[in-house]
């Protein structure tokens, strides 16, 4: 959209985010941006209301994941940009693209502590990628510009772009900047040449996939190069999606509650490729895995931030580039002929398919045998959800992602990002199922935007694993302070009532017949819905039991 006629700021910013390909933006209301919400209301860019700043930023984060674009969200000044504070930091551990705009005080209140005024640039300067304010209303489009090439180029991550009230609603001709042009983050063929050499020599190569820019022709090729090489895969914490779970050579995840013959196999590799994942600490064990700053394994770095590279680990080989570029890269160059699988390959995937076998947990309603269901009931497409919690360990051990970008859960570890990401996929995506996994506490801290999903028919489906704690916490304090709890007991709401009172379907499930009931029933309701699990508190993890609760 160009136009050279004289309008307010508020709908330059909408014609340059138009311009940038924005379909869809996640917002809170708030007078610091009254004319930003003007510039919507006859815009084509579909405009969805939140509950919380927190949920709103977290629906733009996810929404980002799910489609590969820049992430939109607006809040107000103060407490709503602090509020939003969560989702930018979701975003910068991710590596998501984001661009979060918040309305300001206006220019000549500035360094008054104005009403709810907060410097934004300090705030957000080690939670973003870059931090900006708009300084005259001819200069949006230029912000603007820059605000998605960053966002997008290199290592993704968050943008803040703070807008004064006064220069918003002020009126300019200024034309907005075309789509942002991104570079092409293609490594040099000599740098594709020396990994194929390392891992040619290797007698134990493994690869460890994750980071951000990928995408589904990425995993494809991924694939392609695993089956070709013979080269075992594990992902990193939480991109467990990156590839096709039932590929011969996928090996399972790298990250909270590893398979302990996956642990050992890690640390007995010769050389790794470490493609896109920064390695931290999730994914290294507390970097146990590899040992920093110079690991026993040789390894391969290929990450798009030159910063990242040689932060912990000092590599072998080092390869600037994006990583799913990459894996195009090195699948165009690999053999045409698959080569016979290994025993180091072999044992690595039989090692995978033994950790898949459910392990029997405590309790009428077992939530490896929720998780078993969903793996037998919902198509390759569907959409699943978490946030952080003891209860997503068996979604981690026990679902087989089948496609890309069917997992959505924050590699911060982020609690009450199921809802909110759940929301924003099944906008996206309204004909796939879209499951949303929580636990009682962490459900809790985002309930209020079921009230999103119910406005704008957002069917999700969220099964809330309901044991009376924050399990997490109680499990940690069960291993240093035994039957000792303290600040984890939970008194909660009928959660099935809740759904209920929105005009949702809600279902309370004591054992497995009524999960697979209520889950039929819920996949048939046509409205958002939740099912209320009520799992045994003495069943805190995959491996870790409570025997008493004092």
């Amino acid at each position: 959209m160009t136009t050279s006629s004289v309008r307010h700021g508020g709908k330059v910013l909408v014609e340059c985010l138009e311009n940038q390909g924005v379909r869809r933006v996640f917002c809170v209301p708030g007078e610091s941006y009254l004319s930003a919400l003007d510039g919507l209301y006859d815009s084509d860019v579909d405009t969805i209301i939140c509950r919380h700043e927190g949920g709103a930023a977290m629906m733009a984060e996810a929404h980002a994941k799910a489609t590969g674009e820049a992430g939109v969200a607006f809040v107000t000044r103060g407490p709503g940009a602090t509020n939003a504070s969560s989702g930018v930091h979701v975003a910068f551990q991710d590596s998501t693209p984001m661009v979060l705009f918040i309305g300001q005080v206006a220019s000549d209140q500035r360094d008054r502590e104005a009403f709810q005024e907060v410097d934004y640039r300090a705030m957000f300067g080690p939670l973003a990628k870059w931090v900006g304010e708009v300084d005259r209303t001819d200069r949006l489009p230029e912000y603007i510009s820059h605000a998605f090439h960053v966002a997008q180029s290199g290592r993704p991550g968050p943008v803040i772009l703070a807008l004064p009230e006064d220069i918003l609603s002020a009126d300019t001709n200024a034309m907005p900047v075309p789509v942002a042009v991104l570079p092409s983050g293609r490594a040099a063929e000599s740098d594709v040449t020396s990994v194929l050499e390392m891992l040619q020599e290797a007698e134990r190569p493994l690869i460890i996939v994750g980071g951000g820019a990928w995408s589904e022709s990425a995993g494809l090729a991924l694939g392609e190069f695993a089956k070709a090489t013979g080269i075992p895969v594990g992902a990193s914490f939480r991109c467990q999606d990156y590839l096709d779970n039932r590929h011969p050579c996928y090996i399972g995840d790298i990250g909270i509650g590893i398979n302990p013959a996956l642990a050992e196999r890690v640390k007995s590799a010769d050389v790794i490729l470490a493609l896109g994942t920064r390695l931290g600490e999730m994914t290294t064990s507390g970097y146990t895995l590899l040992t920093p700053p110079v690991a026993s394994q040789q390894l391969i770095h290929v990450h798009a931030d030159p910063s990242e590279i040689g932060r912990v680990y000092r590599p072998k080989l080092a390869v600037v580039a994006n990583a799913g570029e990459f894996a195009k890269q090195l699948a165009a160059a690999a053999p045409s002929t698959a080569l016979p699988a290994s025993s180091w390959m072999s044992d690595a995937r039989n090692d995978f398919d033994t950790w898949q076998k459910p392990v029997e947990t405590p309790g009428d309603l077992k939530m490896e045998q929720v998780i078993t269901h969903l793996n037998e009931v919902l198509e390759d497409d569907a959409i699943l959800t978490n946030g952080a919690g003891n209860y997503s360990a068996w979604l981690h051990r026990y679902y087989r992602y089948r496609s890309w970008r069917t997992q959505l859960a924050p590699t911060s570890g982020s609690m009450g990002y199921g809802l909110p990401a759940a929301i924003a996929a099944k906008l996206e995506y309204p004909d796939r199922d879209v499951i949303c996994l929580a636990g009682d506490g962490c459900f809790q801290m985002v309930s209020q935007e079921f009230g999103t999903a119910m406005q704008y028919g957002a069917n999700v489906i969220v099964l809330v694993s309901n044991n009376g704690m924050y399990g997490t916490i109680r499990m940690h304090q069960q291993k240093r302070y035994p039957k000792r709890p303290s600040g984890t007991h939970l008194v909660n709401p009928d959660f099935a009532a809740f759904a209920e009172s929105y005009g949702g379907f809600g279902a309370t499930v004591n054992n497995q017949a009524e999960f697979v009931s209520a889950l039929a029933r819920a996949r048939a309701a046509n409205r958002p819905s939740i099912l209320d699990l009520k799992v045994s508190p003495t069943a805190l993890s995959p491996r870790a039991l409570l025997e008493t609760i004092d």
